[in-house]
């Protein structure tokens, strides 16, 4: 029991330590419209693996790409039979970012799609990176830095990490620009990636204060447009610069996150529990089956049996009685609270629940 406490104080403390309000730039509170990454894909081929290749009966694509790049390389391999096990097929993904110019280098990602067992040490073959619309923006080569390793042997082996998955930093060269005239904008909407009308308004006012003058508008919980000729600047990215470092305190829901799978619970700041009588045992069901060999004596006719015998029991532990928690007024308050009930953090998921159910936990209830 001391042991869950200590895990359920831990938690708990790491979340009001994180949980202090203050001003944020509005540049980490929104998206500007139009100031976006673009998502490229391509196919290629890894090679020089220490024998972890894909195995081309299991994999023929890996077959007919290596046979592909080999001929464009002007080598003729029709009709040959070749079993390599130090190449891979993959899927090379990555992020052109906004504004991203030709010439520049981006990070690309590369993934085994075979039955691969590694890409340690391997080398990325030239890869086309097409984007949704089928153009080719980058093209990506170089060494695969693997996410783990692995080794096996005849009678078992062992896989640390994921070593069919790696990076090649800065592995791709930008060949061709988005087209997007961001100085040509009147008008630039600022997303709230949290929509709240009360950050909203905030952010809003913020501007027009600094500006002297109404050059934003509160649309609507999600967007704030912006005047870029109200703003007497020279253009869109000077208006962006002037207004992306303004402080705004934003407004936040009040939430409890909880992940069933890891046991980890996060309240927000504004958390609040009415007062409220919380008991919580476990019941526990064990069912054990002890069968047992029945043997005749040494000179009597008959035939072993086996009988089952089955041992059935149900242990209910005490729990903790009806606790009281007070009212909360504050998160710390709160916390202390739900400490003092002496469950694990696993056990206090549970007990959210049926608080929230009772309707004395006042705050979104999210479960992941």
């Amino acid at each position: 029991m001391i042991k869950q406490l200590f895990a359920c104080i831990f938690t708990f403390a790491l979340i009001s330590t994180a949980a202090v309000s203050g001003p944020i730039r509005i540049k980490d509170l929104v998206e500007f419209d139009g100031v976006r990454g673009n998502d490229l894909i391509g196919y290629g081929l890894v090679v020089g693996l220490n024998g972890t290749g894909d195995g081309i009966r299991n994999a023929p694509f890996t077959e007919e790409i290596m046979s592909n790049i080999l001929e464009r390389l002007g080598v003729n391999i029709t009709g040959e039979q070749f079993r390599p096990k130090n190449v891979a097929a993959v899927f090379v993904t990555a992020n052109l970012p906004a504004f991203a110019r030709a010439g520049g280098r981006i990070d690309v990602t590369v993934s085994a799609i075979g039955d691969a067992k590694s890409l340690l040490g391997g080398t990325l073959i030239m890869t086309p990176l097409n984007a949704a619309d089928g153009q080719i923006y980058a093209v990506g080569q170089g060494t695969v830095i693997a996410g783990g390793v692995s080794a096996t042997g005849d009678a078992g082996g062992v896989v640390q990490g994921v070593p069919t998955s790696g990076v090649i930093p800065s592995g791709a060269y930008i060949e061709r620009e988005i087209d997007f005239d961001f100085g040509a904008l009147a008008q630039i909407r600022l997303a709230l990636r949290t929509p709240d009308f009360t950050t909203a308004e905030r952010i809003e006012r913020a501007i027009n204060k600094m500006f002297g003058r109404g050059v934003a508008v509160m649309l609507d919980a999600g967007t704030v447009q912006l005047d870029i000729k109200a703003t007497r600047q020279a253009s869109a990215a000077h208006a962006i610069s002037k207004i992306e470092n303004i402080l705004v305190e934003p407004q936040r829901k009040a939430r409890v996150v909880v992940d069933q799978r890891s046991g980890t619970i996060v309240l927000g700041e504004d958390v609040r529990i009415s007062r409220v009588a919380v008991s919580q045992g476990n019941l526990t069901l064990r069912i054990e089956e002890q069968p047992m060999v029945v043997q005749p004596n040494p000179f009597a006719a008959g035939e072993s049996v086996v009988v089952p015998r089955t041992n059935a029991s149900i242990q209910e532990e005490p729990g903790i009685g009806l606790a009281e928690l007070s009212e909360g007024t504050s998160l710390s308050e709160v916390i202390a609270g739900l400490n003092a009930l002496g469950v694990s953090p696993r056990d206090m998921i549970d007990i959210l629940k049926s608080i929230k159910a009772a309707g004395a936990l006042h705050a979104e209830f999210i479960v992941r």
